[in-house]
């Protein structure tokens, strides 16, 4: 098994991917999103699914189930009003209502744990349904 950093919480466990899928969303801008899931079987944060560079906010939103919990990070990328680009990375817990109660209190309780180990976000989102998540709410919280 490879090396993996051990969430705290709930002893989950966020492998090596997801490490490494971030820092190469967030230094070699190879990535839009990371969609994170935990298996409850191994007890293992993994990646679900993985946005290509040129994929955006509607491929994030549509591949976010509606009845399970997850944990998105998005690389938002906008220009200031000083005409300055810039990207701010935001984590997302994903946890619909139509999700069982056992599954939305694994993630809540193990949210702080793979947040740690994804060092250099910015903003944190809790989203419930999509309008709480949407991208009026990022580029408010943006600015």
């Amino acid at each position: 098994m490879t090396m993996a950093f051990k969430m705290a919480t709930m002893g989950m466990w966020v492998t090596d991917e997801c490490k490494r899928s971030f820092m190469e969303m967030k230094w070699k801008k190879v990535h839009r999103f990371i969609v994170f899931k935990i298996d409850e079987a191994s007890r293992l944060v993994t990646v679900d699914k993985v946005g290509g560079p040129d994929e955006g906010y509607d491929e994030l939103a549509a591949s976010l189930p509606t009845d399970d919990c997850r944990y998105a990070v998005f690389d938002f990328d906008f220009v200031t009003a000083d005409n300055c680009k810039k990207s701010k990375i935001f984590f997302i817990a994903w946890s619909p209502s139509a999700s069982r109660i056992r599954e939305k209190m694994l993630y809540a309780t193990s949210k702080e744990g793979l947040r740690r180990a994804l060092e250099g976000i910015h903003y944190d989102m809790q989203a419930t349904d999509p309008t709480e998540m949407g991208m009026d709410v990022i580029k408010d919280r943006a600015k």
